[in-house]
C-alpha cells in the first residue's frame, strides 16, 4: 500500500497514489478528485459487494457479531450515538462505524477484514 497520508481538520488519512495516468488536475482536491481509487468491502462466501449497513449487518451477524447499544448518558452516550457499533460475546473486539453509511471508508471497511480475515476482503472498485 502506497500514497500520501494527508493531514486535514485535525485527521489524518492516507490518500493512495493515483494510476500514472490520473495525474493531471485535482491538485490536493477532496475526496472525489481524479485518480483516488475507491474502494468496497467484499463478503468472500457470497461474492457480494456490501452496499448498505443493513447487508452488512446481516452478514455480520451470521458471524456472531451483535449490534451494540451504550446505555447511560454523558460524552460518550453521545458520541456513540453518531455511530452503530458490533460487539462478539467470544472477544473483546468492537467494530465502530459512522452512522452515516455514505461515511464509511476504507479504514472502517479495514478493521472489519482484520477481525473478520476469512469472511471480508477490502477491493478497488
Amino acid at each position: 500500500m502506497s500514497g500520501v497520508w494527508v493531514f486535514r481538520n485535525g485527521v489524518v488519512k492516507l490518500v493512495e497514489n493515483p494510476p500514472a495516468s490520473a495525474n493531471s488536475g485535482g491538485g490536493g482536491g477532496g475526496g472525489g478528485g481524479g485518480g483516488i481509487r475507491r474502494k468496497a468491502l467484499l463478503h468472500m462466501p457470497t461474492g457480494e459487494v456490501v452496499t448498505s449497513y443493513a447487508s452488512l449487518e446481516r452478514k455480520l451477524a451470521a458471524l456472531g457479531w451483535e449490534r451494540y447499544y451504550s446505555g447511560g448518558g454523558g460524552g460518550a452516550a453521545a458520541a456513540a450515538a453518531m455511530m452503530l457499533q458490533f460487539h462478539k460475546r467470544s472477544s473483546v473486539d468492537l467494530i465502530s462505524l459512522p452512522k452515516d453509511f455514505s461515511q464509511f471508508g476504507s479504514v472502517h471497511m479495514y478493521d472489519i477484514v482484520v477481525k473478520n480475515r476469512d469472511a471480508f476482503r477490502v477491493i478497488d472498485v
